[in-house]
């Protein structure tokens, strides 16, 4: 069985070690060594920042999702949409207008109407 040595640190830090710890190993000796060798095998430096974190990446995400729901939109206004309506209208059939034959003749009904009428004078009548 390996031996046991103290090592000081702040009781603050300490404190959380120890939540850390228990929350994710069986002992505060396992979770040590897990962190060193976390360290060691992806060569880094505590001191260094890995970049950003998943709420920043997911934000970023959200707003380039955005920006390509947005263009897309724009491209249905102004592109889809109107080659569309042209390809539609090249495309109707309308029934071509049926226009009478040369040699057919209309029979047209005149109305007779009155368009002058003989104003009556009743003071001449004598």
């Amino acid at each position: 069985m390996d031996s046991f040595i103290t090592i000081r640190f702040k009781r603050k830090t300490a404190k959380r070690f120890q939540e850390f710890s228990k929350s994710h190993f069986k002992t505060h000796t396992e979770a040590m060594s897990t962190i060193l060798d976390f360290f060691l095998y992806n060569e880094i430096s505590p001191n260094e920042k890995l970049g950003p974190t998943g709420r920043t990446i997911e934000a970023k995400l959200l707003k380039r999702i955005n920006a390509v729901i947005a263009i897309m939109r724009d491209m249905e206004k102004t592109q889809t949409k109107p080659t569309v309506a042209m390809i539609e209208s090249l495309f109707q059939t309308e029934e071509p207008r049926k226009k009478p034959l040369i040699l057919e003749k209309k029979i047209v009904e005149e109305k007779k109407e009155v368009r002058f009428q003989e104003k009556q004078n009743h003071n001449n009548e004598l």
